[in-house]
């Protein structure tokens, strides 16, 4: 489980208890945020330096091969993972988002003005830092509330507190930005070398009901080309839509695991 900006694996703890229910359950922090390292460089906040560091894991704590769901910017690192180790991938869940090569390809007006924080972290350090630095809280609050139908109302307490602890080191705030330097100047390089490639192994793309990205474009239809085996569906909420409704999110995920495990592998759809 890989959780988006600007939350951290925490995010995912109101889903524990009915996923692990049934299924041994890892959500860490992905590099650059919460509790995990701060890698100096755009690069080192590629999502293929994500992908490679959480396959490593995977790898250190036995699991050649595993279910992955990942929201947000952790939906991005999945993504990248299903195309750099598919042999490790069982199944992908991407989460509220549009392929990244999609969105920057084909921005129009409406996700600029929602997605803005992409072009603002994206620019020279240390201009985002200096800014975001004076106020981390209120700048990173306000990003929860900017993609769609949330309130902070919506988050767990104990969940916002950790939140707000992860934002105040400076390295941190530093890192995210990164990430969305990279995603501009790095990522978009390897999606593009990547776009007649598909993922071969089920997937599920869900996305919030009332979010930014739900609005604005056919989520599963920027989807279709690059999954050869694709389901799609909508979750009550908007953009943290995990936060907002984690009973349904988890139903969706543990619905979608079930349903595939009992396919033949003939039923499924060949990889082209």
């Amino acid at each position: 489980m890989l959780h988006g900006f600007p939350q951290m694996r925490a995010m995912w703890r109101p889903l524990m208890p009915d996923l692990a229910a049934s299924h041994t359950v890892i959500a860490a922090d992905l590099r650059g945020y919460g509790d995990s390292w701060k890698p100096e460089g755009v690069e080192a906040m590629s999502f293929r330096a994500m992908a490679g560091e959480m396959r490593a894991l995977m790898s250190a704590l036995g699991f050649a091969r595993f279910h992955l769901a990942g929201h947000d910017r952790g939906a991005r690192v999945a993504h990248r993972m299903a195309l750099d180790a598919p042999d490790a991938v069982a199944s992908l869940t991407l989460m509220d988002i549009v392929p990244t090569e999609h969105l920057l390809s084909t921005l129009t007006h409406e996700v600029a003005r929602a997605y803005y924080h992409w072009f603002f972290l994206a620019q020279p350090a240390p201009f985002p830092e200096t800014m975001i630095g004076h106020e981390p809280s209120a700048y990173f609050e306000r990003c929860l509330l900017g993609f769609g139908k949330a309130s902070l109302s919506d988050f767990d307490e104990t969940l916002l507190a950790e939140y707000r602890r992860a934002w105040r080191d400076p390295a941190a705030i530093r890192a995210m930005c990164d990430d969305y330097r990279a995603a501009i100047d790095v990522d978009i390089v390897h999606d593009r070398a990547d776009l007649d490639r598909q993922v071969g192994c089920p997937a599920l793309v869900l996305f919030g009901a009332d979010g930014a990205m739900a609005r604005a474009m056919d989520v599963p239809a920027t989807w279709a080309p690059r999954l050869a085996d694709m389901r799609a569906a909508s979750v009550t909420g908007g953009h943290f839509f995990p936060d907002q409704s984690p009973d349904e999110t988890a139903a969706a995920l543990l619905a979608f695991v079930r349903d595939i495990s009992v396919l033949a592998p003939a039923a499924r759809p060949h990889p082209s």
